[in-house]
């Protein structure tokens, strides 16, 4: 077969956290008499990691695949291999060592995921040329569906601009959005890798549009959910929820069969007696049998898709702190959600700031103490709450971060940055840690990396840490599925894990380690979980996060890892209710059932006090005078019962 057209080089540039250029794909198309090949090469750098990918993609002239393949990775922790070749009404199909053929019909194309764009872009030229079908199987597997949804109209060099805008569903967890130009050639991708981090693909002409049509694709994810909502979240003026036990996180005791009055959201009066006065007209809500508790906490949130918004409130997630993201992104998010135009947590935004060099992270980075200062004061212009510090921040700028914050009125959370120790770090004005590693690297190990806990380096780390009133934010559940065994049940971890939507599913069940690493880092997991429990007992604030990991769900497990850890049921609730309330200066407002504090409230089956697990079991969601059924949250982003 003879090349008759080479074209010239094309090529997109990768984006990832707060419009850092990270990469770049490029692609070059070869004209054949009776076929159309693309040659890709796709890479970027994340946080020093190469994430580089080559792919060949083959259609007919009219855009009908012959073959793809696709071969290196799709993010820092995961491989891909594929191969698929199409004749007739069968394809041959490699997936990693897994051979096998596949008869096919109807409207189908070859896509392994996100990357690399050049696929998506031909795609997007098989939907219009077979006349845009509701539905295309992809292989080796699954199914997505495009949709027109509308143009956006654009300024670039002071010229107007049009670009055609679509949703792509199925083909990562929620939707991706694209942008073409009016000739159909492809603009934009706004989607998500394999670890589930927020990536931009975008044509370099109009790359100075990036940060608006990321702002764009917030407003529009936040609308289609509040459209989508079922009529029971409407405000209710007046709700009364009887029966049910009602948990008071602060004692760590429950109210036996009480009822609880909520006007305009906010909690009004907790009655001991089931047979108390109901006023007129007001929504009553029979909990008789389970638990009215607080609304749970993710202090360790990255909001990476407006997909996470009713996923929390399903999981029973109210309040989230977002601990790093794209400014104009979260900015908008959060807006949507507080004025009532879109369905998710309350977000509290820690904005972060990095120091330059191979491993930085985002674009906002300081490097002198000007620096430092431009960034506080850029973040807390746009209201976040808190400053987030990351890794590659120089240990002589710490000082001068944390300075302006307290000036300014915020506190600091964030990354021990590489050079320094967690002393060092909390000496230098962080009010708060994330990551349990940060407090492990400050103690006596064994030779098998357990902790020492008698050691009286490991009793003066905790001292320090409690003497400082520092604020933990442990993160346990990352680290256990990061370090499970591949070849374990992965349901064991998440019970819940056959309920998400099938591309979530497709990213964790390959995510872990071999069981020689695993067998490894067994002892090193296990003090971990030993340190939440040593910090507790000397008094030092913990507070639950998950830096992401299953979508609302794992908020529960790191409550669960909280209790095997040794703590009380009671006290682990405390660690994602009360006491992220308390450290984030917002106590008197949420964080328990108190008359007077506003009604962030889940009713669950079963008693928490007694099984921590019963978390999971949500049946009602209450937030802002709002009533949510988890059931419809989540079929609403894909999950299935």
């Amino acid at each position: 077969m003879n090349n008759i057209n080479p074209h010239h080089e094309t090529y997109f540039n990768l984006y990832r956290f707060f419009h850092q250029h990270i990469g770049k794909e490029t692609y070059r198309v070869y004209n054949y008499k009776d076929a159309k090949k693309y040659v890709v090469d796709f890479k970027f750098i994340d946080r020093g990691s190469p994430v580089p990918l080559k792919a060949t993609l083959a259609v007919t002239p009219f855009a009908d695949p012959i073959e793809l393949f696709v071969k290196g990775n799709t993010s820092r922790f995961s491989v891909i291999n594929d191969s698929i070749k199409i004749r007739g009404n069968v394809a041959d199909i490699r997936v990693s060592d897994s051979i096998y053929k596949k008869n096919i019909s109807g409207f189908t194309f070859p896509v392994t995921g996100y990357s690399p764009a050049t696929v998506q872009q031909v795609l997007l030229q098989y939907w219009n040329n077979k006349k845009q079908p509701a539905s295309i199987n992809t292989l080796p597997f699954g199914a997505l569906q495009i949709k027109n949804t509308g143009v956006d109209q654009l300024m670039i060099n002071g010229k107007p601009i049009t670009f055609k805008r679509y949703t792509i569903s199925g083909l990562i967890w929620g939707n991706e959005l694209v942008w073409t130009d009016t000739a159909g050639k492809l603009v934009c991708i706004l989607t998500i890798d394999a670890e589930g981090d927020k990536t931009e693909m975008m044509r370099e002409q109009y790359e100075p549009l990036l940060p608006e049509l990321i702002k764009r694709a917030a407003g529009y994810g936040m609308e289609a959910f509040a459209k989508a909502a079922p009529s029971n979240n409407t405000p209710a003026g007046t709700i009364a929820i009887k029966g049910g036990n009602i948990i008071d996180v602060e004692s760590g005791h429950a109210i036996p069969n009480g009822v609880l009055m909520i006007i305009n959201g906010k909690i009004v009066s907790i009655n001991r007696s089931a047979a108390a006065p109901i006023p007129k007209g007001a929504q009553v809500i029979n909990a008789a049998g389970k638990t009215i508790m607080p609304g749970l906490w993710d202090m360790h949130a990255h909001f990476e898709q407006t997909e996470w918004g009713p996923a929390y409130l399903a999981a029973g997630v109210t309040t989230v702190r977002d601990c790093g993201n794209e400014l104009g992104f979260i900015d908008a998010i959060q807006q949507a959600i507080d004025s009532g135009k879109g369905i998710g947590p309350k977000i509290l935004m820690a904005g972060i700031i990095d120091g330059k060099g191979p491993m930085a992270l985002g674009i906002i980075q300081a490097d002198t103490k000007e620096e430092a200062i431009k960034a506080v004061d850029v973040y807390k212009a746009k209201g976040f709450a808190q400053i987030k510090i990351y890794s590659s921040t120089k240990p002589a700028i710490v000082k001068a971060i944390c300075d302006e914050a307290h000036k300014q009125g915020l506190t600091v959370t964030g990354h021990i940055p590489n050079g320094m120790t967690l002393m060092a770090g909390v000496d230098s004005g962080m009010n708060m840690v994330n990551h349990v590693q940060y407090v492990y690297s400050t103690m006596k190990k064994n030779k098998d990396r357990s902790v020492n806990f008698d050691d009286s380096v490991s009793i003066a780390a905790i001292k320090f840490i409690k003497d400082h009133n520092t604020v933990i934010d442990p993160t346990v559940g990352v680290y256990e599925l990061a370090y499970r065994n591949v070849k374990d049940d992965i349901n064991k971890l998440e019970p819940a894990f056959n309920t998400l939507p099938l591309p979530l599913q497709t990213q964790f069940r390959t995510y872990g380690e071999d069981s020689a690493t695993v067998a490894r880092i067994a002892p090193m997991l296990k003090s971990m979980k030993m340190i939440v429990k040593k910090l507790y007992e000397a008094g030092v604030p913990i507070v639950a996060g998950t830096d992401m990991g299953f979508p609302g769900f794992s908020v529960d497990r790191e409550l669960e890892l909280y209790v095997e850890a040794g703590l009380t049921p009671a006290q682990a609730l405390k660690t994602g209710t009360i006491t992220p309330a308390t450290v984030m200066g917002l106590d008197k407002r949420t964080g328990s059932v108190t008359v007077g504090k506003n009604a962030d409230i889940v009713i669950v089956d079963g008693n928490p006090l007694i099984n921590i697990s019963s978390v999971r079991y949500v049946k009602v969601v209450i937030k802002g005078g709002k009533v949510y059924d988890p059931g419809a949250l989540h079929k609403m982003v894909g999950f299935r019962k």
